[in-house]
């Protein structure tokens, strides 16, 4: 094979030959150093490439092989082909056409662009006959390479950022699903991941394989290339042979919005509990995975079996991770023994409680904040707030009460996560009076209003005294929601104005004075 030339001349009549020969197409792959990769025998009408796994792209950029094969009908380069571009990442994609005789007719070549061009990510180049290719292969793929790095110049990719594409394949209307892509772009920034660009595909069905079509997948493929993007995060929480599918295609990690909030959890839990807390979801979460592709799971912590084992050391992990679950288990049960002691201490000395709830990053640690003169990392991100923080708040009737702040809920918070946080929402067993704090300048804040109630009565807390308290009211665009709250006595506040808490200090200290004192007669 010529290093100068797409293929050898007299390499192209051979195999066009014994393409004739067989009536069979017959396919090439070809290193850059002209050395060639494979030999892959079709049918009459396709060849089917084998998997590349050990051939690896270098982040974005190409994949260092280009196919040539040969088309028997004398048909043009399909749209099979064409996504065997996209999908492979291929240098060049060329067919071979050729005469009655069995010898090349002419050779037909397309490769990427780093742009979309005419609505296409691919340009076709001028048919040529073998014999009279003129143009250095070499020196075409490096241009190609180069226009690439051309779009990326003024970026400095730091090879540890997370630079990701957003995809919400969804059944909702246009408006939920945007709203919830929406968050999932928050969640991301909470994580510290680069959000490159954002893709929305509304589908009656979705595709239980791929989540989405092939030829959206080609057009996010060419998108990461483009954009020099290395994850892949999906709305829809994933199954594993949805994970191990879509990164087989696209050759980029893949996680869903489950793994995305593990991974803010795991960043952010400081306390004992909550470390534990989180470690646990993650296993739960990686053990019916571990068949998966490992890149797919390395957002989760480097801990067992997040390394793609075989099948024998496979069954050793899920072994190694059910101990460690039931050890798990064993310590958090113990820590849930402690924090039940701390709550007795303070039932002791009757101090009523007031635990904060609500969607995340409604504004409850900046609450706090504002009503103890405080320093709580308060943070405008997704879960700010992960360890449960209490401090000792004074009414101006002088009743005295411990004030909680709790983790944020969210809408579809994974099972798991849920029931690994129970002995943290264990605190709001004891509380006498939930605080309610809401998101008002949030377009769809009566959902959210929805997701903390639905949670609530799932955690069976109904029955606890709760106040709401839309927060946020500096931000609210829409004056007519105001007023509506207003004519109907709600609490509307600013955390950050002091004085728009006034009205409630008032309620509440009414409320707890009515709870505590019943609470009182029946401790007597």
């Amino acid at each position: 094979m010529q290093r100068d030339k797409i293929i050898n001349p007299e390499m192209a009549r051979n195999i066009c030959q014994l393409s004739m020969e067989i009536n069979r197409q017959i396919g090439l792959l070809v290193h850059r150093s002209g050395k060639v990769e494979s030999i892959i025998v079709g049918d009459y009408s396709r060849i089917v490439i084998p998997r590349l796994g050990h051939v690896r792209s270098s982040g974005g950029r190409l994949k260092g092989l280009r196919l040539i094969h040969t088309h028997l009908a004398g048909e043009d380069i399909s749209d099979e082909d064409l996504m065997d571009l996209l999908f492979l990442r291929l240098d060049l994609l060329s067919v071979l056409k050729m005469t009655e005789d069995g010898l090349p007719e002419q050779l037909y070549t397309a490769h990427l662009l780093p742009a979309v061009k005419d609505g296409r990510n691919w340009i076709f180049l001028d048919p040529v006959h073998p014999a009279n290719q003129f143009e250095s292969a070499e020196e075409l793929i490096l241009a190609v390479e180069r226009d690439f790095a051309a779009q990326h110049r003024a970026k400095s990719v730091d090879s540890k950022e997370d630079r990701a594409i957003l995809i919400s394949v969804s059944t909702e209307s246009r408006l939920r699903a945007e709203e919830s892509l929406a968050e999932l772009a928050e969640l991301s920034r909470s994580d510290n991941v680069k959000v490159l660009d954002t893709v929305l595909q509304r589908r009656r069905k979705v595709n239980p394989r791929l989540i989405l079509g092939k030829g959206k997948l080609a057009e996010i493929m060419i998108r990461a290339l483009q954009l020099d993007a290395n994850l892949l995060i999906f709305n829809q929480e994933l199954n594993p042979s949805q994970i191990r599918s879509i990164t087989e295609f696209t050759e980029l990690r893949v996680i869903d919005r489950t793994q995305l909030i593990l991974d803010i959890f795991a960043h952010r839990a400081m306390s004992r509990e909550g470390k534990l807390q989180v470690e646990m979801a993650q296993l739960k979460y990686m053990l019916p995975r571990l068949s998966s592709r490992d890149d797919s799971l390395s957002r989760l912590t480097g801990g067992i079996g997040a390394r793609g084992p075989g099948e024998t050391k496979l069954e050793i992990d899920r072994r190694r991770i059910n101990d460690r679950l039931a050890r798990l288990a064993k310590e958090l049960k113990n820590v849930s023994r402690e924090r039940y002691r701390r709550r007795a201490k303070r039932r002791k000395r009757d101090l009523p409680v007031i635990s904060l709830v609500g969607y995340t990053n409604a504004g409850k640690s900046t609450l706090l904040n504002t009503l103890t003169n405080s320093s709580i990392v308060a943070e405008n991100k997704l879960f700010a707030t992960l360890d449960p923080t209490s401090r000792r708040l004074r009414f101006p009737k002088e009743i005295e009460v411990i004030i909680t702040d709790t983790v944020g809920f969210i809408r579809d918070l994974p099972a798991e996560l849920l029931k690994a946080f129970m002995a943290t929402l264990e605190e709001l067993q004891e509380a006498d009076l939930l605080v309610h704090v809401i998101d008002v300048s949030n377009p769809l804040y009566q959902d959210q209003v929805q997701v903390v109630e639905n949670l609530l009565e799932e955690l069976e807390l109904g029955s606890i005294p709760c106040l709401k308290l839309y927060n946020k009211a500096d931000l609210l665009q829409d004056s007519t929601v105001a007023d509506g709250l207003l004519r109907k006595n709600e609490l509307l506040v600013s955390c950050f104005e002091p004085e728009t808490l006034k009205t409630f200090l008032i309620k509440a200290e009414t409320l707890i004075g009515k709870v505590a004192g019943i609470n009182c007669q029946g401790r007597r």
